[in-house]
């Protein structure tokens, strides 16, 4: 588990630079700061070249280990600390048999993660993500904890090199099943991740989000809630669409796979309304290198291919009022199809009217809210009943706020709903 599994270079660059610094260590025993034994051990490896430093490694690795977590828990200068945290993962490049003991303090590294200076900040994080993914020992759950509150932080933040670092940290945490349920507890750290890529970053970022993402598609209970609060799936189909790396293609439809595989129920109505079926066929036009992009779309198409065949009108439209994404599909606007289906939106205790006043409350998408305007008022007209319901549960007074929406089809569909909503009788439930 090299160093270099979290690879960034304002760290690299910035290490080098500081391992060439001067610590003034005699004036720290002169002040009792450190004793003279750590003194000695410190001259031994400072402003020394390589080769030497990896042979006293050799013979002494756990007794330089201890004394650079001694070193971090009592200095507090910051050149200090950058010039301790540069040895440390000096130390442990290329060399995962230097990882320590599970049984080792990891205080003092967890609290460079609260330091203001960023190099600080970020190495300690890299250092910690390397002891904590390490597959020889399981990570002590406080710590975890502890440092992906840091993580979370870190990556809805504004600086790129804070964003860099914490993605990587993930990917490398996330790689350990017993990591993903911990990281799932965290909500800003999904939703940091979901942010990152609505902000369409670079292909390697995308790349490393969707696979953070692919890992955590592993676990069931997540696969079967992440898109219903995160709404993961239209945003991995446009990442898709616009990708030009083939691995970010790869990466994402891998992701798609597991949900199928593992949560079909909560995933295969989504991406059917968000067109992942045309797209997949798309796909499974192009030429790949990796045979394995192949076997997912093709796997994908079918899944989904079938799924659709078995659809009724209905379920595709309980599919798009789930998914959040309402759209003019022709359901919508089919005089027929509510005659029919306007009162099977009382069933499981008005789920699915529940479910589109909702929409009407907490989206933000005009064409979302122009629709279940319309939808509430083609309830109301067909179902006599429908008035009074839609009154109680707030439909009709946020209908009506909708009037006065910015969007014209929005003002539009909201006046057409009112005008049901007032012309029908009211009829007692």
């Amino acid at each position: 588990m090299s160093i270099s599994l979290v690879s960034n270079a304002y760290l690299e660059e910035n290490s080098a630079k500081i391992r060439l610094k001067l610590v003034p260590w005699e004036g720290y025993q002169r002040a009792d700061l450190i004793t003279s034994e750590e003194l000695a051990l410190i001259k031994k490896v400072e402003r020394q070249p390589r080769a030497k430093i990896e042979s006293l490694l050799l013979s002494d690795g756990q007794t330089y280990a201890l004394l650079y977590l001694r070193l971090l828990k009592k200095t507090q200068r910051v050149d200090t600390m950058q010039f301790i945290l540069a040895l440390v993962g000096e130390a442990l490049q290329d060399h995962d048999e230097r990882i320590p003991y599970p049984d080792l303090p990891y205080t003092p590294l967890l609290r460079t993660l609260e330091a203001q200076d960023e190099f600080i900040q970020l190495k300690g994080a890299q250092i910690l993500t390397i002891l904590l993914s390490s597959p020889s020992t399981p990570p002590p759950l406080h710590h975890l904890q502890s440092f992906l509150q840091t993580l979370s932080t870190l990556v809805q933040g504004t600086s790129p090199n804070k964003r860099d670092v914490a993605v990587q940290c993930l990917e490398a945490l996330l790689a350990r099943p017993e990591c993903r349920q911990a990281v799932w507890a965290i909500p800003g750290i999904i939703s940091g991740l979901v942010e990152i890529l609505r902000h369409k970053p670079g292909p390697q970022m995308s790349y490393q989000v969707a696979f953070c993402l692919w890992l955590l598609s592993f676990e069931g209970s997540i696969a079967r809630q992440i898109n219903k609060k995160y709404d993961i799936i239209p945003l991995m189909i446009n990442v898709a669409q616009g990708a030009v790396k083939e691995k970010v293609i790869r990466v994402i439809v891998a992701t798609f796979r597991n949900l199928v595989t593992i949560a079909p129920d909560s995933n295969l109505p989504a991406m059917l309304v968000a067109q992942l079926l045309p797209f997949a066929k798309n796909l499974c036009g192009r030429k790949w290198s990796d045979e394995d992009i192949l076997e997912d779309v093709q796997f994908l198409k079918d899944e989904l291919n079938t799924n659709f065949q078995s659809l009724t009108t209905y379920d595709e439209y309980t599919s798009e009022l789930s998914s959040g994404h309402l759209s003019w599909t022709p359901v919508h606007e089919s005089e027929d199809f509510w005659k029919e289906n306007a009162i099977k939106l009382n069933d499981k205790d008005y789920e699915q009217l529940k479910a589109l006043i909702r929409l009407l409350a907490v989206s933000n998408d005009p064409l979302v809210l122009a629709v279940a305007a319309h939808d509430v008022g083609q309830y109301v007209k067909h179902y006599d009943r429908g008035k009074k319901l839609v009154t109680d549960m707030g439909g009709k007074t946020r209908v009506m706020e909708l009037m006065s929406h910015e969007n014209p089809d929005v003002r539009y569909r909201a006046l057409l709903s009112v005008q049901q909503l007032v012309s029908q009788p009211w009829v007692v439930v």
